[in-house]
């Protein structure tokens, strides 16, 4: 990406080391990780399974505390949180979008992409307006009432986008936001996903294994054995 060192810090993480379990059956998940990523830009975690980018993006999100290390968001220390203050940080400044949609079969598209902001205590009546804005955003009028099983795949998808980004986070993580879906599909959501979620105030993180969509990133860290082993620009790769 041009420019990036000119761009504020999203995320910054120095030395992260995660292990899961102990004795012979312990497994290193990360092992020193170092990584910025920029507001503006679409960075993808890639490498094959197990070699920790899970781990990495639930640490650098909050959600999992590191053995050692730092890891900062927006210039604050996630590690120096109380529970409630990270959890209340995460509420309002990071967006996630799952593999599997996540999404709560007995309620509306709406009522699902409104979940963040009652979370943060917005009325019933504006998050719902809110809600039918973004899903208009997303290219779903008219599927505001839909439930989740009356919806294909890739609206789904967009629904799990549109509630991603309905509190406006300056982070957002997704992981295997395709996986699930045919080629066409997502394609689209990835359209979708760096029109709308990439901004000069925002980062995209995407954690994938689907070659097809690497050409949406600006740079690519490639990950094995709980290393990042280089970083990839994609716009050098391609010219």
């Amino acid at each position: 990406m041009k420019n990036e060192t000119l761009r504020p810090l999203a995320v910054r993480c120095n030395s992260l080391t995660k292990r899961y379990g102990s004795g012979e059956t312990a497994v290193q998940a990360l092992r020193g990780i170092d990584l910025d990523v920029h507001t503006g830009e679409l960075l993808m975690l890639v490498g094959p399974s197990g070699c920790g980018k899970t781990t990495l993006i639930s640490v650098l999100a909050g959600i999992l505390d590191p053995d050692a290390g730092s890891c900062a968001l927006f210039g604050r220390n996630l590690m120096s949180m109380r529970t409630h203050e990270r959890a209340a940080f995460r509420g309002l400044n990071i967006g996630f979008v799952f593999q599997s949609f996540n999404l709560i079969p007995a309620l509306t598209a709406a009522e699902n992409v409104s979940i963040p902001l009652r979370i943060n205590g917005v009325n019933r009546q504006d998050a719902q307006a809110r809600s039918e804005a973004v899903l208009r955003e997303v290219e779903l009028s008219g599927k505001e009432n839909a439930l989740p099983s009356q919806l294909s795949g890739g609206q789904q998808q967009r629904v799990a986008i549109a509630r991603a980004l309905i509190h406006n986070p300056r982070l957002v993580v997704c992981d295997e936001p395709t996986s699930a879906l045919d080629h066409g599909t997502g394609q689209r959501v990835m359209e979708m996903l760096k029109r709308i979620a990439v901004s000069r105030e925002r980062a995209l993180v995407i954690v994938t294994h689907d070659a097809r969509i690497f050409e949406f990133a600006d740079r690519i860290a490639h990950m094995d054995d709980g290393r990042i082993l280089r970083i990839e620009h994609v716009t050098a790769r391609n010219q």
